[in-house]
């Protein structure tokens, strides 16, 4: 994600990059499942921009990779009541969402992503062929893929947040790295 994060930015799109809490760099304890507080999370950090004035025009995500954690019982209950299915129904139909998956990943099977591709209405997915869950010998090719998809819609937004309740984007958002 660092690497697509820099990429983003030389390309002339600020990106910012934040792990969820007890993930990778950021402060908590790691717990399995744990969806609504990954939601309240993100929730904090657009709400953050937006009250900054920004105009977020993308979200880019990543699994929480191979992480040995231990299972408690409510982590597990969370992990269980969450329905898919359900939750790709919830995405609004005018958003547009991607899916970049590797067909060697070991951590979530491909055919993970397949599933989501029947249930998400405005949905694009690309299985990169000989990628693993990392991407460690494909990131080129994530970062072409991720970019073809959000450039033209990024140029789109920039124009129009002149007049949008967002405000104008005046000064850019830095990656952390």
């Amino acid at each position: 994600m660092v690497n697509l994060a820099a990429a983003i930015e030389k390309d002339g799109i600020s990106a910012f990059r934040f792990d969820f809490a007890g993930n990778g760099e950021s402060e908590g304890s790691f717990q399995y499942g744990n969806y609504y507080r990954e939601v309240e999370d993100l929730h904090a950090v657009i709400q953050h921009f937006r009250e900054q004035k920004f105009v977020i025009t993308a979200i880019v995500g990543h699994s929480k990779g191979n992480i040995m954690y231990r299972v408690t019982e409510e982590s597990l209950m969370d992990r269980l009541s969450t329905i898919t299915h359900l939750a790709c129904l919830s995405i609004p139909q005018d958003c547009r969402v991607l899916t970049v998956h590797g067909s060697k990943d070991e951590t979530v099977p491909s055919e993970d992503a397949l599933d989501f591709d029947k249930f998400i209405t405005n949905h694009e997915l690309h299985i990169v062929e000989g990628a693993d869950h990392e991407f460690t010998h494909h990131q080129d090719e994530l970062t072409s893929i991720v970019l073809k998809f959000i450039k033209p819609h990024n140029d789109k937004d920039t124009d129009k947040s002149k007049g949008t309740q967002h405000g104008r984007v005046d000064k850019p958002i830095r990656s952390r790295f």
